[in-house]
This record gives structure tokens, C-alpha cells and sequence, in this order.
């Protein structure tokens, strides 16, 4: 009798022990995709942190983030659009030409439901050459191998912004080469390329790979082509590489930029924007250790600075309650 009466405990325990870990209590635990960028690059650690931070938030139900490397800010823009993920870092003048249905989001149309959660690093034009390429400024990328960038990468048409304020196609080099950012330091250390382009925040481990790989340079943009980029599309800022980051770079180097944007959509529940927000907000001074590129990052210009698109609801309510709007 007693045998059989621990059998039929013990088949009540194990009945409550699987309806507490059923299919209906697990569907509770919430799950975010935050798009990122290449491993090697500010985007790709940032999302990691983020999620770090999330994933540890005493909130239920939990929030399970995960952040996986893409080709980078138009990449992300589109995923946020058709309900790929649910945040994403983009570059602040991406954020501009989507809300406005500009090249290269002008196939679907403006991304009105686009949502701006907080900004970080300022995102600079970074150009690379070998120091026997003979190339001193923008003007002597033509006729070399050049890395243009990964299409659907920021990088990609950040840099035909250029080539298209220089005139250049395409065919103005003797290779335009798409190669991801992991690749682009090997590439250049192998004469393979004279000169590798990239928007990243400084410092940047795919920058320090290319300019302790061979002997090379970062050369300035800037320049009449330049000036006339800058009147016209306000999106973009002047914004100097800072000196004293990289070997052989002791001076700042002139170039143009923006600002590295976490953003989401109008749809994302504001409770799991707001739980976000509040999970790096309340860890910032710890949250800024975590790249070198975030240690100058101010609470109130990451608020304001670099938001074109409308604030997330979530994350307006905690700056309410902060006091910081």
C-alpha cells in the first residue's frame, strides 16, 4: 500500500513538475533579434552587450536576446521592415533616407513605422591605403583595387555617396572588390587590394588588423567633391578620425560620419523596449567599458543626438521617468 501510494505522489509531483515546464509556460519567456553587423566591428559588440545586459534583467516574463552579425545598417533596415528582428543598429543617415524613402529603401517605399531607441559612437568614413600604393588622397583611388564594400552594408552606400559625388563608377577602379570586413585586412596585407573603405567607430579591430598587417595609411576625405557632399546631404557631419588610436596615426585624419543608431519599429511591444533601454541605461558606466569606442558616450546625446526617426514609446517613457525629457 505505502509503495503504491508513493507512486502515485510521485506521479502527481512529476505531473506538476511538466505542466510548470510545458509548451504554454515556456511560450512566456519573450524572445528579441537585435541585427548587428560584421564580427569584427562596433556594431557586432554592441549588440552583444545589449543583449548581455537584457538577458540578465529580473523581469517576467524573461527576455531572451540574441544578436547575430549581418551585413550591416541597410541590411537591418530591411529586416526591421518585414519583421526580421526586432531592433537594429543603423547608421544615422540611413535612418534619414528610410523615413523618406530615399535610395537605397526607395523600392518599398518610406519605412514610416521606423523607431529610434538610443544612438552611441559617432560612425566615420574610414579609408585605408598600402603605403606603396602611391594613393595620398581621395582623388588617387582611381585605377586601383579598391574594397567598396559589402552590398546592403552601410559601408557600401556610404562609400557610392562618394564615388557618386566624385563622379566614379565602378569602373573607375582596376577592381572594386565586396569583400566583408573580416576579409579586408588580409586582402590589403596580401597586395591583393591598394585600399579598403569602411564606416565604423573608433577604435576598430578590422582598422588595427589593416594598419599593423603591411605598412599603410588612412588618408583623409575630404576635398571640393566632399564639401559639396556635406551641403547637400545633411544627414552626413564632418568627423574626424581621432589621432593617437592606431600606429603611425598620431594626428586626427579628416573625414564625414554620422552616428551609430539602435532602432526598432513602431510595432516592437514597448514594454520590451522599455525593459531594453532600462538594462543599459542602469548599467552605463559598466556598459562603457565594454568597447573603447563607448567610453566617451554621454547619457544625454545618446538621447538626442543622431535621432532623426521618431522615439520609441518604451524608450520615451524611461527617459520620462529619468527626467531627461
Amino acid at each position: 500500500m505505502n509503495h503504491q501510494i508513493r507512486i502515485g505522489l510521485f506521479g502527481i509531483t512529476l505531473a506538476g513538475a511538466l505542466a510548470m515546464t510545458s509548451p504554454g509556460a515556456l511560450a512566456q519567456e519573450r524572445f528579441v533579434t537585435i541585427g548587428t553587423g560584421g564580427q569584427t566591428g562596433v556594431y557586432y559588440t554592441a549588440g552583444q552587450s545589449v543583449c548581455r545586459f537584457l538577458n540578465r534583467a529580473e523581469v517576467k516574463p524573461a527576455i531572451k536576446c540574441n544578436a547575430p552579425s549581418t551585413a550591416g545598417s541597410v541590411t537591418n533596415i530591411v529586416a526591421l521592415q518585414k519583421g526580421e528582428y526586432d531592433f537594429g543598429f543603423i547608421q544615422s543617415d540611413h535612418q534619414h533616407k528610410a523615413l523618406q524613402g530615399l535610395a537605397p529603401f526607395d523600392r518599398d517605399g518610406a519605412v514610416d513605422e521606423l523607431r529610434a531607441v538610443f544612438s552611441l559612437q559617432s560612425e566615420i568614413l574610414t579609408v585605408v591605403v598600402r603605403e606603396d600604393s602611391g594613393i595620398r588622397d581621395l582623388d588617387g583611388l582611381e585605377g586601383k583595387r579598391v574594397n567598396i564594400g559589402v552590398p546592403g552594408s552601410g559601408s557600401r552606400d556610404t562609400f557610392e555617396e562618394v564615388m557618386k559625388a566624385k563622379g566614379w563608377s565602378n569602373a573607375s577602379f582596376a577592381l572594386a572588390a565586396e569583400l566583408k570586413p573580416a576579409e579586408m585586412a588580409s586582402a590589403l596585407g596580401d597586395n591583393n587590394l591598394d585600399a579598403i573603405t569602411y564606416v565604423v567607430g573608433h577604435p576598430s579591430g578590422a582598422i588595427q588588423e589593416a594598419l599593423t598587417n603591411v605598412k599603410a595609411r588612412i588618408i583623409p576625405v575630404q576635398g571640393e567633391a566632399i564639401d559639396a557632399l556635406l551641403a547637400k546631404a545633411g544627414y552626413y557631419s564632418s568627423a574626424p578620425i581621432p589621432g593617437g588610436l592606431y600606429p603611425g596615426v598620431d594626428d586626427a585624419v579628416p573625414s564625414i560620419g554620422g552616428k551609430a543608431v539602435l532602432a526598432t519599429t513602431s510595432k516592437t511591444d514597448p514594454e520590451v523596449v522599455y525593459q531594453l533601454v532600462k538594462s543599459v541605461f542602469d548599467n552605463l558606466e559598466r556598459f562603457k567599458r565594454l568597447h573603447p569606442a563607448f567610453a566617451e558616450l554621454q547619457a544625454e546625446d545618446m538621447i538626442r543626438v543622431g535621432l532623426t526617426a521618431p522615439l520609441h514609446e518604451g524608450a520615451e517613457r524611461y527617459y520620462r521617468e529619468k527626467g531627461w525629457l
